[in-house]
């Protein structure tokens, strides 16, 4: 180990330091460091006085029969502080067939790192190739984590029944130009943070953030980024350039600090923050990949390796490896990276990326009952967090309605497609819809679980914008470098007559009507709704549905066109406050058995009674009845070219409209005394629209009279 053996001479004298706790750890004099090195021979520990130092300040070789135990290596290095930067390197075999792929050159990442540094000169390509990548390579630092004062911060715990999701990217909600945040906040928490009364005005309750963890941006096609950011390089330290305050000053401990300001902001405003999570695989991806950590220090115990050739990675992910989730080290990490989050950074949630990957054994078997999934279920600094699980994985293993636990809510790809269908008028898409509003029974009942299991979304960061799914009929992914053949072609899209933007204003208003049906839908159904972050202003992308390299103002949200679609933004923000201020109209129970048995549900066609299931049917009505309540809703939708007169039910205390998105804002929603009462037993529902009534006592403002008069009633015939 010819590298190894010429070392500077430690200039401190260290202790044995101990196994555990995992990661740097301050304490008294200095700090413990440990890591997981099962078939390492040699380590050494290098410390740094900034990021782009070309040299370390100090090389500490540890001694094997001192500062090993078991498959972990630890030592006690004094006068130690937060702010310390620091790398391993490791020497043993290099024997890819056996999946051994030591190198003694390479600058490691401490897999339990709670924050790293970025160098100016940092460098995929270095850490691929043979060599020393000391100088380009990203370090770990040491952090504190008792240096930061809550001031009492408690989590909003809102309940998933009263729970509106927004899928938002940290850098894309504020990097365009129009966003008009401070001068450097522009893509970070901070800027984030400024658009706080924006989401709490729009009523959401969480916001998902797409990956957060330090990623490589370097993970992409030449002369793109990798902006999306599933792509990580950590598991515990945060990406330092979403942070302001990092850009500024390269402080990498700054960057926890106002991540924790986001946070606790986020909680005064009410607001829930998830974290979408990739515990499945890491940048480093196949064969020919960069080594930065964990494939430096244990490739067989970090990754699913072919059992015949180990120096092939299992692909289950689509990106080159798969994290051994089952492995005992590699459980071990991802419940202390999850307990990090919520115990030192109060994060309320995630949403698993790929999650049905850690319901494979340590072979890439499916298991029935995953140990990962139950650990991190029954886990008692997780059992107040949300769970949420994207039920599939690259190859195949789907698993919505079947995902193994008890609190766990999943993704529901079922929703997203039957609405699809059935609004953009596909054959045979009626039958489909029912179970869809009620919180899918097909896919859910048979477990004794409440309604909000089904995480409805009609749109998210992978595919179509919600205006380009109204606006497109194809994707349009060639700036991806790819020549078109990535992202889905399943998309259930119609562009209505015009491939992309047109000035046709009868195409434009089919187009923007279509888009208050998606989110009519998907915000009234029974089951937890998410939305994409600008869809309520009707962002696009340009026709392109995979834009995971798209750093750019083809991912940005143009906040020009809040103001633009100022009648939508109204259009959303009062079917959040209908949806959150009171009990969904047939919500009675706890389990979705218990709701659904409980509720008076019938279905209707244009005609009473008879509800047209036919393949070329394009319509459907619902009636929804709590009588406890005194509640009676009535839904008409009507996906056909032209309008039609639906039968409505009769009610003694009459009906009045509650919303009707073919009309003009304010009166396509409307609210109270606001809601216009009907006259005569019929309501024309226009083409590629959506009509709700409601029947109940209604008090008159300010005199606690019930009204009935149907004076000033409309009669669409």
């Amino acid at each position: 180990m010819t590298h190894l053996q010429h070392t500077l001479a430690p200039a401190r004298i260290c202790g044995p330091g101990h196994s555990f706790p995992i990661g740097a750890t301050l304490v008294r004099g200095g700090a413990n460091f440990s890591v997981y090195a099962k078939h390492a021979e040699r380590m050494e520990l290098l410390l740094f006085n900034a990021a782009d130092d070309a040299a370390p300040a100090e090389i500490i070789t540890l001694d094997r029969a001192m500062h090993r135990t078991y498959h972990y290596w630890h030592i006690f290095v004094p006068r130690i502080a937060a702010g310390q930067r620091y790398g391993w390197r490791a020497d043993g075999p290099h024997d890819p067939q056996n999946g051994l792929l030591f190198d003694e050159h390479k600058l490691l990442l401490d897999p339990y790192a709670r924050a790293i540094d970025v160098p100016k000169a940092f460098s995929r390509a270095a850490a691929s190739a043979p060599g020393d990548n000391v100088g380009s390579a990203m370090k770990s630092v040491v952090v504190d984590p008792d240096r930061y004062d809550w001031e009492g911060d408690e989590p909003p715990r809102t309940p998933f029944s009263k729970t509106v999701i927004y899928e938002l990217h940290v850098r894309g909600f504020t990097r365009h130009p129009s966003s008009k945040v401070g001068a450097g906040n522009e893509g970070t928490f901070a800027g984030l943070m400024e658009k706080i009364p924006y989401l709490s005005d729009l009523g959401v309750t969480a916001v998902e953030l797409m990956p957060i963890f330090a990623f490589d941006p370097l993970d992409a096609p030449a002369g793109l980024t990798n902006y999306w950011g599933y792509s990580p390089i950590s598991f515990f330290a945060l990406h330092p350039q979403y942070s302001a305050r990092w850009n500024a000053t390269r402080n990498p401990l700054a960057a926890l600090d106002e991540f924790r300001d986001l946070v606790k902001a986020l909680h005064r405003a009410g607001i829930e923050v998830l974290l979408d999570v990739v515990y499945n695989h890491s940048a480093e991806g196949g064969t020919e990949g960069p080594t930065y950590s964990f494939r430096g220090l244990s490739n067989r115990g970090y990754y699913l390796l072919d059992p015949v050739d180990r120096g092939v990675f299992r692909d289950y992910t689509g990106c080159g490896n798969t994290l051994r989730a089952a492995h005992p080290m590699v459980r071990r990490m991802i419940l202390d990276s999850l307990r990090w989050w919520v115990r030192d950074m109060h994060v309320d949630g995630f949403r698993f990326d790929l999650a049905s990957i850690l319901s494979r054994d340590e072979t890439g078997l499916p298991v029935a009952n995953p140990p990962t999934l139950w650990d991190i279920e029954n886990d008692p600094v997780l059992c107040n967090v949300k769970l949420i699980a994207e039920a599939w994985d690259a190859v195949g293993l789907y698993q919505v309605g079947s995902f193994v636990g008890d609190s766990w809510k999943e993704w529901n790809g079922r929703f997203r497609d039957d609405v699809r269908k059935f609004v953009h008028g596909e054959s045979d898409s009626v039958r489909s819809l029912p179970p869809r509003l009620i919180a899918s029974p097909d896919i859910y009942q048979h477990d004794s679980r409440e309604p909000e299991q089904s995480v409805n979304f009609v749109t998210c960061h992978d595919g179509f914008t919600l205006n380009d799914l109204v606006s497109y009929e194809t994707k349009h992914n060639e700036a991806n470098g790819q020549n078109n053949r990535d992202g889905t072609d399943w998309n259930h899209a119609r562009n209505h007559g015009v491939e992309g933007p047109t000035s046709d204003a009868t195409i434009e208003a089919i187009r923007h009507r279509q888009v208050k049906n998606f989110l009519a839908l998907n915000l009234l159904s029974l089951g937890t709704p998410m939305l994409l972050m600008g869809d309520e202003a009707r962002r696009t992308q340009r026709g392109n549905n995979n834009a995971w390299c798209q750093d750019n103002d083809v991912s940005w949200f143009d906040w020009g066109l809040v103001h633009e679609h100022a009648d939508l933004v109204h259009f959303v923000r009062s079917l959040i406050r209908a949806r959150t201020s009171s009990p969904h109209p047939i919500s009675v129970g706890t389990t979705l058995q218990e709701v659904l048995s409980n509720a008076e549900l019938q279905w209707h066609g244009v005609r009473l009674g008879f509800p047209d299931w036919s393949p070329q049917s394009r319509s459907l009505a619902m009636e929804a009845q709590r009588k406890r309540a005194g509640l009676r809703v009535w839904m008409a939708m009507n996906a056909y070219e032209e309008p039609l007169a639906f039968e409505v039910p009769p009610s003694k205390l009459g009906w009045r409209r509650r919303l009707d998105t073919s009309l003009p804002s304010p009166a396509d929603i409307t609210e109270g005394a606001a809601m216009v009462p009907l006259a005569g037993d019929r309501y024309v529902v226009a083409a590629h629209s959506i009509a709700i009534f409601v029947s109940s006592p209604m008090e008159e403002p300010g005199t606690g009279s019930a009204r009935t008069d149907p004076a000033g009633a409309i009669d669409a015939e």
